[in-house]
């Protein structure tokens, strides 16, 4: 392994020592191995694909009152001190900048291949079992209700609607994580997406049937 991987591996695992479980360095591991699986059959940059990966969420907007940009000088920061080249570093900052499902909501100012990589591994990682789990589990770290009736999903949102939802957990299947398989951009992307994109119609069928005591 390259060293300077992993040096990033290691400040990336210390960094997230206690972050919410869905966002953890568990989710950082997820992400950089399908996003390394991915790149294997894509013409990109591995190197690059492989720093995005692991700085994606060193500092997720969320947690930080919605600031964008604390997440790409900490990585650019990092980058800095181990000797990246600039053009890398900047490269990986303007990923992390433009890949969330949340900056698709809005225009979007920059792509490379190596960021469609990333991105369909991060989207990966927000789907199927694991995405299910993940859904609940940060839900519950905001204290959201699992399901209302009586709130409705709202698809068609802004960027901003999107940052400041406080809706139910259920919807936002609806809102986000029913919409990413038709958004993945890799031929290996996509093929695993409908797989976990079908388990999630499963998941949802059943919720609902025991929601009403059918099941």
């Amino acid at each position: 392994m390259n060293t300077n991987i992993q040096k990033t591996i290691d400040f990336v695992k210390k960094e997230l020592q206690g972050a919410e479980a869905g966002h953890d360095w568990w989710h950082i591991e997820r992400v950089y191995k399908s996003a390394v699986a991915i790149a294997k059959e894509e013409n990109v940059n591995l190197e690059i694909v492989e720093f995005a990966a692991l700085l994606h969420d060193i500092a997720d907007a969320k947690f930080y009152d919605g600031n964008e940009e604390i997440g790409p000088h900490k990585a650019g920061e990092f980058l800095k001190s181990i000797a990246v080249e600039e053009k890398t570093i900047i490269h990986v900052q303007q990923i992390i900048r433009n890949m969330s499902f949340k900056n698709s909501l809005g225009e979007i100012k920059f792509t490379s291949p190596e960021m469609l990589v990333v991105q369909d591994a991060d989207r990966l990682d927000a789907i199927g079992a694991i995405g299910i789990a993940r859904a609940f589990t940060y839900g519950g770290y905001k204290n959201r209700e699992l399901y209302n009736p009586a709130v409705k999903p709202k698809v068609k949102q802004t960027k901003e609607a999107y940052k400041n939802t406080t809706a139910p957990t259920i919807n936002h299947f609806y809102e986000k994580l029913l919409l990413l398989k038709d958004k993945m951009n890799t031929t290996t992307g996509k093929r695993i997406a409908k797989q976990r994109h079908e388990f999630m119609e499963q998941y949802l069928s059943r919720f609902f049937a025991e929601w009403e005591g059918l099941k």
